[in-house]
């Protein structure tokens, strides 16, 4: 018999997640459930019953729901989903709601005629169980509606006691940061007008002492590439059913989105994942989510040597066409030609703006660099900022006003602080716009890159208008169109995400980009750390990591070529070097690993990315193919340990049942691997052809590690011996 007094539930189901919303007649529906899938309709109605709130004292006189856009009107006192008025008088919406059902997606569609406001809320749960939140907000009443926030929230799992966040700065982005989960907001803002090397990327909440492989966890990304906010709310007398909220949205500068009659502001897409295996368990799930995409890489991610730390901004055509034939050589797959190449640009104090081929340095147009690249069958990248300019540039020369910042005192052109020599371009202007994407379209069209690589190196500090208007969300979007419209024109043009390394890491200018870059430091030990946290979002194929010099530019550590090439084989690999000043051996070498990748990128590409606690001073990360049949693991040494002698190393994603045959694998291709340790004798995997060892001893027992020396590591490949085919037995060099 049907319980008429209990509210409609509206269900999405799909890999072991479930979200519910229930039906109300008085307002917007409430967020009952995202989390675990509970079962059929039984157990579903038997959800409401039993989670049922008290009421305390001192309080509301009912229980009250967490609605998809809480506010003061459902009795929510954190921070509201809508901030909004219209003329300086409040805009509380009452709202009269409906829900519509769809393969994989509710629709929520509300309105409130009295404060002339409409609501339309999509949830997508994919088949991955990634849910994807996105509203669109209505004005529907004359006068200008001011919107200062909308944001997509979900409840907390019910045993969260702790979050996890990112943080950073430039050459070191994506540092974790660990709180507890206590009364009041835990709210992390970005005000960058780009994503920012502190950006949070993932705010997680999760059980005590969540890690990797264990622990239920809740995710929130949100997808835009301008200022953001995320946020956790727990208030002292709960949400509702729950004991809080994350989620996030786009933060918007006072007056920035206002809506007249008719007018939509759509907030970016909210993506939210759960797991109760831990970050791996999360992480899973948001790589296939993001491996999913129309617009993800089908093809393999070319090996690429960019030119930046080979010849930094002396492009001379004879150590160019040097370093084109030794990286073609090496087995380089694809060749970028970095900063340098365009009008009046000799440093980085002039020439932004000015997306002409500098006559001077390339009198025949870069034609005579593309075409011998092209001669070896690789493909050609260059380097553009389309956002940015130089004070000193022709572009600026003809047009100040269209540098982006507030008027000077006069009323005249103004700017802001510069930063790194540079200014802002606003193609929020449309002949700014125009201007920018004719230069761009014309080089491609003449030069006929294969791809792009797209800088941004500097915040939006004071970003206004021409208007006199914040202007960092009309930004975010005309730079979205930009791109969009480029790659338009130019079908199959690549393009990389690269904001002075990686401070444009996000899944919305990911959606119109192949590839990030993840930071600007090639040191190997900071980059274990970099890429080990964007892998939280990201899958590898996406993350440029590159090997170095010995020397880092950055940091000026001096690094093992084993080591940094070891950390740059689990990506978009590539090289980052004066291959042409190497010396025989370590060319030799650079070209064995070459070979090593391009037999593993399938595997590294397409596996599940799995990662160990970091350990008495050793890391440990890998990718699992799916089927549990092949996988390879790092282990990198940062710090000398406190035991003279390591202990084991357990490898997480395999199958119990399985057996294994486990071996060090040389990364630079030799046919004995070097470990740099100052042990007499090494565990008897790491020698030849390796050891035959259960699935379960693996995951349970684990190896005996290796002793390493500080900034030292060892490849590990595990094969599966019986249940799976075999991948080819050979070492970096390709067979035959």
């Amino acid at each position: 018999m049907t319980d008429h007094t209990r509210p409609r539930l509206h269900v999405l189901r799909a890999a072991g997640v479930s979200l519910v919303l229930a039906g109300r007649a008085d307002g917007l529906p409430e967020l009952v459930h995202l989390g675990a899938d509970l079962g059929g309709a039984d157990e579903l109605g038997d959800l409401l019953a039993a989670s049922g709130p008290p009421v305390p004292r001192s309080a509301l006189d009912r229980p009250w729901p967490l609605t998809v856009l809480p506010g003061e009107p459902d009795g929510w006192s954190g921070r509201p989903g809508l901030a909004a008025h219209r003329d300086g008088r409040a805009v509380v919406p009452r709202w009269r709601a409906t829900v519509t059902e769809e393969p994989g997606r509710l629709v929520v569609e509300g309105r409130d005629e009295g404060a002339g406001v409409a609501l339309r809320t999509a949830y997508a749960l994919d088949e991955h169980g990634v849910l994807v939140v996105g509203h669109a907000l209505t004005s529907t009443v004359d006068g200008l509606l001011d919107v200062g926030g909308l944001l997509a929230v979900a409840p907390l799992p019910p045993g969260a006691t702790e979050t996890l966040d990112l943080t950073g700065r430039w050459c070191r982005e994506r540092s974790p940061q660990r709180l507890p989960l206590v009364h009041g907001g835990r709210v992390r803002e970005s005000r960058r007008g780009r994503t920012g090397h502190d950006a949070t990327l993932l705010l997680v909440a999760g059980s005590a002492g969540f890690g990797f492989g264990a622990g239920e966890v809740l995710g929130c990304h949100v997808a835009w590439s301008g200022d953001h906010v995320h946020l956790v709310d727990r208030l002292p007398e709960g949400a509702g059913r729950h004991a809080g909220v994350l989620g996030g949205g786009e933060l918007l500068r006072a007056g920035e989105v206002r809506l007249a009659a008719g007018d939509t502001y759509r907030s970016p897409d909210v993506v939210f994942a759960w797991s109760d295996e831990g970050l791996d368990g999360m992480s899973d799930r948001l790589h296939r989510h993001v491996r999913a995409r129309p617009g993800h890489p089908s093809t393999p991610r070319p090996v690429t040597l960019n030119s930046w730390e080979a010849v930094y901004f002396d492009h001379d055509h004879d150590r160019l066409g040097a370093l084109v034939d030794t990286a073609a050589a090496l087995g380089v797959e694809r060749v970028v030609l970095d900063d340098g190449w365009f009008l009046g640009r000799r440093d980085d104090t002039a020439g932004l703006g000015d997306w002409v081929v500098d006559p001077d340095v390339w009198p025949t147009g870069l034609a005579p660099f593309a075409d011998r690249v092209r001669e070896h069958g690789m493909q050609v990248g260059v380097w553009v900022e389309p956002e940015m300019v130089n004070v000193d540039s022709d572009v600026v020369r003809a047009h100040p006003d269209w540098v982006l910042g507030p008027a000077g005192p006069d009323g005249g052109p103004g700017g802001t602080r510069p930063w790194r020599g540079q200014q802002v371009l606003d193609v929020t202007r449309p002949e700014a716009w125009a201007h920018v994407l004719g230069q761009l379209d014309a080089m491609v069209a003449a030069e006929r890159p294969d791809y792009l690589k797209w800088d941004h190196n500097r915040d939006l500090h004071e970003a206004v208008g021409a208007d006199g208007t914040a202007a960092v969300h009309r930004q975010t979007l005309a730079a979205y169109r930009l791109m969009d419209e480029l790659r338009a024109r130019h079908p199959g043009l690549e393009v990389e995400s690269c904001a002075s390394g990686g401070a444009r890491v996000d899944l919305g200018v990911l959606a119109r980009t192949q590839r990030v870059w993840a930071s600007d430091c090639n040191d190997p030990l900071e980059r274990q750390a970099v890429q080990r946290w964007t892998g939280l979002l990201l899958p590898p194929e996406l993350v440029g990591t590159h090997v170095g010099p010995a020397r880092s530019h950055t940091t000026g550590r001096v690094t093992d070529l084993d080591l940094r090439c070891l950390t740059a084989l689990f990506g978009h690999a590539g090289i980052e070097w004066d291959v042409v000043s190497c010396t025989d051996e370590e060319r030799e070498r650079l070209a064995g690993w070459v070979a090593l990748h391009k037999r593993l990128r399938p595997l590294l590409h397409g596996g599940r990315t799995v990662r160990a606690e970091e350990h008495d001073g050793a890391l440990l990360h890998g990718v699992v193919r799916p089927d549990g049949g092949h996988a390879v693991y790092a282990l990198v040494r940062l710090v000398t340990g406190a035991d003279a002698v390591p202990g084991r190393v357990r490898l997480p994603g395999l199958d119990p049942a399985r057996r294994y045959r486990v071996r060090a694998v040389d990364v630079t291709g030799r046919d004995e691997v070097r470990l740099v340790g100052a042990a007499a004798a090494q565990p008897a995997w790491c020698r030849g052809a390796g050891v035959e060892v259960g699935g379960a001893v693996l995951l349970g027992h684990g190896l005996a590690a290796p002793v390493l020396d500080p900034g030292a590591g060892v490849l590990v490949e595990v094969v599966a011996v019986r249940g799976a085919q075999a991948p080819a037995q050979h070492g970096g060099r390709p067979p035959g």
